[in-house]
């Protein structure tokens, strides 16, 4: 056997006894490995777009606080026009708003107004004074300030002045709640101070769009009043839409974070202000800041999409790649080493057969000399002349050929059991002087069956003619088969007349071949008896298909 390949076979042992596992391992192992690599690819993408996020809604955070301050700062330039005149007209109040905030549309603003401090008693009188101001329609205080005792806070000036912004004029702040409050809490504190959420008189008929007022007190100082109301010229204020106030800080960062949503105070549907933008992932982020002494909330969720990122995808393609081109290699590697696999095993077979038809041979040539030697000794004995011993000793070693000779002419197919028998009894079946008897129904033997059956009758004949009932001219053998089933025959060998037996002290080859060979052969297992009057051997011999039968594993015969 070739020494190279062996050694070769056995270095690659892990792979013809694990062929399909190796290479799925390999598979399972690459994509597991492949899927962390994506993991941590997107576990650092995550972070990354967290720590972007974070950034992004402190800089729209910064944008509006920015945007308020601004706001707060022309406020508080009005409040200083306000408190040193009593009386700003249109005109003046209009180049102020030019000078100072052509810009408000950019903070969300949708202008500077002016609210005047009084009392509801002298409601008549102010709306009278006011009437005589050139505006497009009269002047008009609303609500109805008739009925208890009040103060009020009426809008007289509000820039620029457009047709949304007219309307306001002649509103009663103060009457409103929300408004109070914030009017009431920047009196108090003398700051800016914001609303809460508002509908603006400027959104009418947009119940849905949100607002607030950012107002700043003016005040009148006399001596000994410490009442602040008292003290209260009016207020200066901004409007400011909440929608245009977020998207105009958006803008001016320069970014898109995503959906950003702003509440006035904790996130909740009752504190919602206004939304912008749509949201594409679930990392969100939230923020509180204050706009002029109130807290907001701003909530805003990332616009990057769901999913693998670019980079993840790639590592994910080409580490399938990779995992599916390494289990494809071990799969060529497997199926090598299970055809080398399959020919060491070949080789094994064939060198496991040369070796016992060596042995066969061998033995055979032996049996065969013997044979010879008692068929010539027997023969002589029997005959009268030179003649009939030529012609009886002819026949008799002609028939030791005659089980192969009958497989042969079958084309090693099934054999009768009949024509097995009478082949290797053939010697001792002279029909003048028999020596032996055959019986028994028909039945078809496998060829190695047929082989094994045969090789047995020769040794039992063999070891009769040398020791046994064949050796005596009155000795006889009798051989019988039956079939208890059609899976199974019993031959039964019987030696009768001749000399005692006595059981052998040590196995010669023939009963060695016959009770192990033979038996494993014929996988059942052979009963020897050697009784005084005679030998006795029972054999069973398996009836089975062609088809079925194979004297190695791959090679039928």
């Amino acid at each position: 056997m070739d020494k190279a390949l062996l050694a070769r076979v056995e270095k690659q042992a892990i792979f013809h006894r694990f062929p399909r596992a190796l290479p799925i391992a390999v598979f399972a192992i690459g994509m597991i490995l492949t899927l962390l690599f994506v993991l941590n690819i997107q576990r650092a993408d995550a972070l990354a777009r967290r720590v972007s996020l974070e950034s992004d809604t402190s800089s729209l955070i910064t944008e509006l606080e920015r945007e308020a301050s601004e706001n707060m700062a022309y406020l508080r330039a009005a409040s200083a026009l306000f408190s040193i005149d009593d009386e700003i007209t249109e005109a003046e109040f209009s180049k102020f708003f030019a000078d100072m905030s052509a810009d408000h549309s950019l903070r969300g603003s949708l202008g500077i107004g002016w609210a005047h401090w009084l009392r509801s008693d002298s409601a008549a009188i102010f709306e009278a004074t006011q009437r005589r101001r050139n505006l497009p329609t009269p002047f008009k205080i609303r609500p109805d300030p008739s009925g208890p005792l009040r103060y009020m806070a009426v809008i007289t000036q509000l820039q620029p002045y457009n047709e949304p912004n007219t309307r306001a004029l002649g509103f009663d702040m103060f009457s409103e709640v929300r408004r109070r409050e914030a009017m009431d809490k920047a009196a108090r504190i003398g700051q800016a101070v914001a609303t809460s959420k508002i509908h603006l008189v400027q959104d009418r008929g947009h119940p849905e769009v949100a607002g607030i007022i950012i107002y700043l007190p003016v005040f009148e100082r006399r001596k000994g009043d410490i009442n602040p109301r008292s003290m209260l010229k009016g207020f200066v204020y901004t409007p400011v839409r909440v929608r245009d106030f977020l998207e105009t800080a958006i803008a001016k960062t320069h970014r898109s974070p995503g959906r950003v949503t702003l509440y006035d105070g904790a996130p909740s549907p009752q504190n919602f202000l206004t939304t912008v933008g749509e949201p594409a992932s679930s990392d969100t982020i939230t923020e509180s800041f204050e706009i002029a002494g109130r807290q907001w909330t701003l909530q805003v969720i990332s616009n990057h999409a769901r999913g693998l990122t670019r980079t993840g995808m790639l590592v994910l393609a080409l580490g399938t790649l990779i995992s599916f081109l390494l289990a494809a290699l071990f799969r060529t590697a497997t199926s090598r080493a299970a055809d080398d696999r399959k020919v060491l095993e070949w080789l094994t077979r064939q060198s496991s057969i040369r070796d016992s038809l060596t042995r066969e041979l061998n033995h055979r040539v032996k049996n065969t000399l013997a044979n010879v030697l008692s068929i010539v000794a027997l023969t002589r004995r029997r005959s009268s002349d030179v003649s009939t011993f030529a012609d009886s000793l002819t026949g008799r070693i002609r028939a030791l050929s005659a089980t192969h000779d009958l497989l042969s002419r079958r084309d090693w197919k099934n054999a009768p059991i009949d024509e097995v028998v009478t082949s290797e009894l053939a010697p001792y079946l002279d029909p003048e002087d028999p020596h032996a008897e055959v019986s028994g129904p028909d039945a078809l033997l496998a060829p190695n069956d047929a082989m094994s059956l045969g090789l047995a009758l020769h040794e039992l004949a063999t070891n009769a003619a040398k020791y046994g009932a064949l050796s005596v001219p009155q000795g006889r053998v009798s051989v019988t088969w039956t079939m208890p089933n059609d899976q199974r025959c019993i031959v039964e060998w019987r030696e009768l007349g001749g000399p005692p037996v006595t059981p052998p002290e040590r196995r010669g080859f023939g009963l060695e071949l016959v009770e192990k060979i033979v038996s494993a052969e014929l996988n059942a297992p052979v009963e020897m008896e050697f009784a005084r009057e005679g030998v006795r051997c029972t054999l069973v011999v398996p009836l089975r298909n062609l088809t079925e039968f194979r004297l190695h594993a791959g090679s039928e015969v």
